[in-house]
């Protein structure tokens, strides 16, 4: 959409059958003055958007006859709320009421290159103006029919509630107009959008249009949709991560069990379609199959850690100056999503047609060609609502899978991976350690520098199309492309002199992912930690040491508003501490104020599942994301955050022992468990006078995470250097390998489902 004026754009009315509009392409503003941060002039969600905005005239909102409006979101909703957001943003130029927008998900459309990819906190950012004018177009038109219907002038009319009124009262529902304001041919208009004063949608809390169906079960998942013939299907997958199938010395036999209707070998593992999911479990267990080695083959948590000491970039010469300086460790975590790993497939000869919930569907679509020898246009990709991410689904392994066994049995399949399959099999947080020295003399940091080291980070969804998702597998070449990802995605929100921080990869035998946050957590963890040592140094409180070295005014209210509303500095009792820290992405800035519980009677005591540790009993985070569309949801998002940053810290980790997880479903994966949820817990959105929307999707994270650590290395007395910090202690028994999982006790629920079905 090119920009006439500060509130002026053009649009485009697109010759349809009932009224179509669509933004016009245009440039992305220019970077403001140079700064010694790079993020300042650019950062990744910058590249993204204006990777996207070259096709943003092809996102349209339509007006539909019966008053509705209708609009295809070209992003995936997993739970973040922007199909809210999104009909916020139209209710509000296109004064209709919420209840009466629609939002659905835009299928996989290769004509959307760079932008149908959701990730990197980008949804609301790019979408924003584009949308706005779409719908700005939309209500110009329908002011111009209602003139001509009315015999008024546009001047003279008034749109609320849907409906348009005339000098003397007489009204029109847009509905009605919806034909007559179409066009038999495309042409371009000037709009102006609704002032940020005007707003009466925009900017108010509100609460989520698809709450109610959430909550009664009608919401439809991928596994909720009735595709005809499409029966339930799971994989036996390896003992090892990526372990390929040798030989299976029992398909006959399994292949006879009641309502076992195929049984193939495929890429990833040996596959059973049935007639429910129970007789699918029973299937999998019942294989005998020979495996061969697959590709993190022995290795264990301390192999790992020694390759990525080996692969770490050196820091440089110890300059003659006092220093602060540590190294840290991070575990593999999790990429588990509530929802299990679904998709439903249905190829048959020449075409293909694929459901999922995908947040990079047009790669999805390609790849999904090029495995089952289509033309991409001969594959159709329908993107679900899916129920959680992290990130998770920028992958789409679980499509990949569901069309090559769509196409081995020539049915349709509704595939479902075991919750021990994403565990062991599925996508995980890498690996890394993460190095800092800070010099400084007196009062003043003289340089900062930060040498993360991980196991490499899948980074093929690429910026949401085929070249760069094929860019990023290349063994050599995804060097740059990783390093620039991790330069543009991170900040130094501190005056610390000169900064510089360098990424280094190794080992791509394992599956791994963008989770939320992606390098933040552990990159802000490590340095706000350090950021306590030096204040120690210092002799300054953690709090004002920041407060004097952050690097705008914005930066230092969101820390003052945490520290003033948690109390900081309060007395607590021994073995109790507060912590605080700092983060800033995306154009946005956050702060975390966390209380934990670091007593023996506390960490001694066993809470469930033999699990003892620390509890955080209090985190309060501002934040300050710019223009907040909708305030209700950016509070939920920041308390999800805060969960995240919690388990990460105390208590979630994937342990690897011989080239296998041990961890193997929820309950002996320790997210954030209600008897850890800090009981007192706050949101505070600060004001902003912005015109625009930050990032806001995954900036919860990284200051809770570090809040957390903070505070207990207060609390203990020592800086915490390992995380999370329970995991040195194995709090549960392993489950076998092979078959996938046994039945447990646990499974008490699945037996008796699996009885009913039957």
């Amino acid at each position: 959409m090119t920009a006439i004026g500060r509130r002026h754009f053009l649009g485009y009315v697109l010759a349809a059958p009932t009224l179509l509009t669509a933004a016009e392409l245009g440039p992305v503003a220019g970077p403001g003055l140079p700064s010694p941060e790079i993020t300042d002039l650019l950062d990744l969600n910058d590249l993204m958007t204006a990777a996207a905005l070259p096709t943003a005239n092809l996102i349209s909102v339509e007006v539909d006859g019966d008053g509705t409006v209708s609009f295809a979101l070209p992003r995936a909703e997993v739970g973040q709320g922007i199909t809210t957001s999104t009909a916020m943003l139209i209710a509000e130029e296109l004064a209709v009421p919420l209840e009466r927008v629609r939002v659905t998900l835009a299928d996989a459309r290769p004509e959307l290159v760079f932008n149908q990819l959701t990730g990197g906190s980008n949804t609301t950012i790019a979408t924003y103006t584009p949308i706005r004018v779409a719908a700005a177009v939309a209500r110009l038109r329908l002011l111009e029919a209602a003139a001509a219907e009315l015999g008024s002038a546009v001047a003279d009319l008034t749109l609320k509630a849907g409906v348009i009124s005339g000098p003397g009262g007489d009204g029109i529902d847009i509905g009605a107009l919806a034909g007559k304001a179409a066009s038999a041919r495309t042409r371009r208009v000037a709009v102006e959008l609704t002032a940020r004063e005007s707003f009466t949608v925009i900017g108010r809390p509100h609460n989520r249009i698809d709450a109610l169906d959430a909550v009664t079960g009608r919401k439809k998942f991928a596994m909720d949709l009735d595709v005809p013939d499409a029966k339930p299907t799971m994989v036996c997958r390896p003992p090892t991560i990526n372990g390929e199938v040798g030989s299976v010395a029992n398909l006959a036999e399994v292949r006879a069990m009641p309502g076992v209707t195929d049984v193939v070998v495929i890429s990833t593992g040996v596959a059973v379609r049935a007639a429910t999911f129970g007789q699918c479990v029973d299937a999998v267990r019942a294989l005998r199959v020979s495996w061969r080695p697959g590709t993190a083959e022995g290795k264990s948590d301390e192999s790992v850690l020694r390759e990525l000491r080996a692969a770490e970039l050196p820091l440089g010469i110890r300059p003659p100056t006092p220093v602060v300086e540590g190294a840290f460790t991070f575990y593999f975590r999790s990429n588990s999503a509530l929802e299990p790993n679904c998709a439903i497939a249905d190829v048959r000869t020449g075409r293909a047609e694929i459901w999922s919930a995908m947040k990079s569907p047009i790669v999805a679509q390609q790849a999904i060609a090029a495995k089952l020898g289509l033309p991409p246009g001969r594959v159709t990709v329908h993107v679900t609502e899916g129920g959680g991410s992290f990130g998770r689904k920028l992958f789409f392994d679980a499509a990949l899978e569901a069309a090559e066994v769509s196409q081995r049995v020539g049915k349709p399949v509704k595939l479902m991976w075991h919750r021990a399959d994403d565990s062991r099999q599925g996508r995980t947080h890498p690996m890394a350690i993460s190095r800092v020295r800070v010099s400084y003399v007196g009062d003043t940091v003289l340089s900062y520098k930060q040498r993360h080291t991980s196991v490499s980070t899948d980074l093929g969804h690429g910026l949401g199309e085929i070249i760069t998702a094929m860019a990023a597998r290349l063994p050599v070449g995804d060097i740059g492309f990783s390093q620039t990802f991790f330069q543009l995605s991170q900040t130094m929100p501190y005056e610390f002199g000169i900064s510089s921080r360098l990424l280094s990869e190794t080992d791509k035998g394992f599956n791994t992912g963008s989770m939320r946050n992606v390098y933040s957590p552990d990159v802000t963890c490590a340095r706000e930690l350090i950021v306590d040592q030096l204040a120690a140094r210092m002799g300054k409180d953690p709090r004002r040491f920041r407060h004097d070295f952050l690097r705008d005014d914005r930066s230092r209210a969101v820390l003052a508003k945490v520290a003033e509303a948690g109390e900081w500095g309060r007395p607590m009792p021994e073995g109790t501490a507060q912590g605080i820290a700092f983060h800033s992405e995306y154009k946005a800035v956050s702060a975390a104020l966390v209380e934990i519980d670091c007593r023996p009677e506390t960490v001694d005591r066993p809470i469930r599942d033999g699990v003892t540790g620390p509890r955080v009993t209090k985190a309060v985070f501002a934040v300050d994301v710019g223009l907040a569309v909708n305030p209700r949801g950016l509070e939920a998002q920041m308390m999800g955050g805060v969960m995240d940053g919690i388990a990460l810290a105390l208590t979630s980790s994937l342990h690897l022992r011989d080239g296998h997880f041990l961890e193997a479903s929820w309950d002996n994966y320790f997210y954030t468990r209600q008897w850890n949820t800090p009981p007192d817990l706050r949101i505070i959105v600060m004001p902003s006078t912005s015109d625009r929307p930050g990032g806001a999707g995954e900036l919860g994270v990284a200051a809770s995470m570090a809040a957390v650590a903070c505070a207990y290395g207060r609390a203990t007395g020592t800086m915490p250097s390992s995380f999370p910090i329970n995991h040195g202690t194995l709090s549960f028994t392993p489950k076998p390998t092979i078959p996938p999982i046994p039945p447990s006790p646990a499974d008490g629920l699945d037996r008796a489902r699996r009885t009913k079905e039957t």
